[in-house]
């Protein structure tokens, strides 16, 4: 099979998985498709759930093994889609549809190049410079827990992965982590008229004050600082009653250079208020710049950057690298699409990486 072949075959892939729904954590159909396309492939594959994974051929375990991902779900389409999201259309070099960018680009272009990989293994598996897995994980976009945690106890040792989400095929060699905290005051209720009680909206007003002016030390270089913004709050249950409780949602970003467990611990080090964070193992990644892939990546013109979104990567524990097909503005946007380009090349570019 020549480029052109493997490039058709992902893309007709991609039109019947965007005819597919898939939100998150509703995959079943979409999984079961790309298992069905994966045994015509001829490749042996597990699945655990919606979790559906593929060892390359002649696997060596002396060899280092990479692991190739990216996710089934998509989001849920807005109410300002002109087409038909479950639709797969062209327009030029345009395929429209959702989850074509985010993430069916990635998705079907990695599939390609474990078969090309496979096929190299057949003709001299001593050749192969890596060991490759793919997986196609499911919930990712809700970081569900019948998402790739299922699948990773099940892989091999894993020591290096490629997340296809969309990048432009440039490498992103760091992600902030995601924490959200939930903040409690106390206090008492009482007649608003009479000025009794103790308003627990002003005994949250001093750590509120101290979350927008605080600034973290390190700064990373690719991700800059760790952010924290307030981003809900609520208290009271009528006009006259002084509230006794007042809850607020943080939203906080973490780089590199801290651990979500480190700023909590700071959190309830310096502020008044109870804090209790919903979970700690979004964490942010990141991958040497002196890897081996990250250096051959910058040999063949690619400029390593950091993302600020979100990806599998934070469930990893192992080093990994994001880089797909596509752009990460189109992700989650009305009438989402992905070039046809963009897909021959991604495959032809992780080929040269890989093969």
């Amino acid at each position: 099979m020549t480029q052109n072949d493997y490039t058709s075959d992902a893309v007709r892939l991609l039109e019947e998985l965007i005819s597919t729904p898939s939100v998150s954590r509703d995959e079943t159909r979409a999984a079961d498709l790309l298992a069905q396309r994966m045994g015509e492939y001829g490749l042996s594959y597990e699945r655990k759930g919606n979790n559906i994974w593929s060892i390359g051929l002649g696997f060596d375990e002396r060899r280092e093994t990479v692991l190739l991902n990216a996710h089934i779900d998509t989001v849920r389409p807005t109410a300002s889609w002109e087409r038909d999201p479950y639709t797969a259309t062209h327009e030029g070099d345009r395929l429209y549809g959702l989850g074509s960018n985010d993430c069916g680009g990635g998705l079907v272009s990695l599939l390609q190049v474990l078969r090309i990989y496979n096929e190299q293994a057949k003709q001299s598996a001593a050749a192969l410079k890596y060991n490759l897995v793919y997986l196609a994980s499911a919930e990712e976009e809700v970081s569900g827990q019948n998402g790739i945690c299922q699948a990773l106890p099940l892989l091999p040792r894993i020591d290096v992965a490629i997340v296809g989400e969309p990048t432009g095929m440039q490498p992103a060699v760091a992600e902030k982590g995601l924490m959200v905290v939930d903040l409690t005051s106390h206090g008492r209720s009482g007649h608003a008229a009479r000025n009794e009680g103790v308003n627990a909206i002003y005994a949250l007003l001093d750590d509120l004050q101290w979350l927008r002016h605080y600034r973290f030390e390190r700064v990373s270089e690719l991700l800059g600082p760790t952010l924290m913004q307030v981003t809900m709050i609520e208290a009271g249950t009528q006009h006259n009653v002084v509230p006794d409780q007042c809850k607020a949602v943080v939203d906080i970003r973490t780089n590199e250079l801290y651990t979500n467990e480190e700023v909590l611990q700071f959190l309830k080090e310096n502020l008044h208020c109870e804090v209790k964070a919903r979970s700690t193992r979004l964490s942010s990644s990141s991958i040497a710049k002196e890897h081996p892939l990250i250096r051959k990546l910058v040999a063949m013109g690619k400029t390593p950057f950091g993302s600020p979104t979100l990806s599998d990567q934070a469930l990893m524990p192992f080093p990994s690298l994001k880089m797909g097909p596509g752009d990460s503005s189109r992700s989650h946007t009305a009438d989402e699409y992905i070039c046809i380009s963009e897909i021959s090349d991604a495959i032809a570019t992780y080929c040269q990486l890989l093969l």
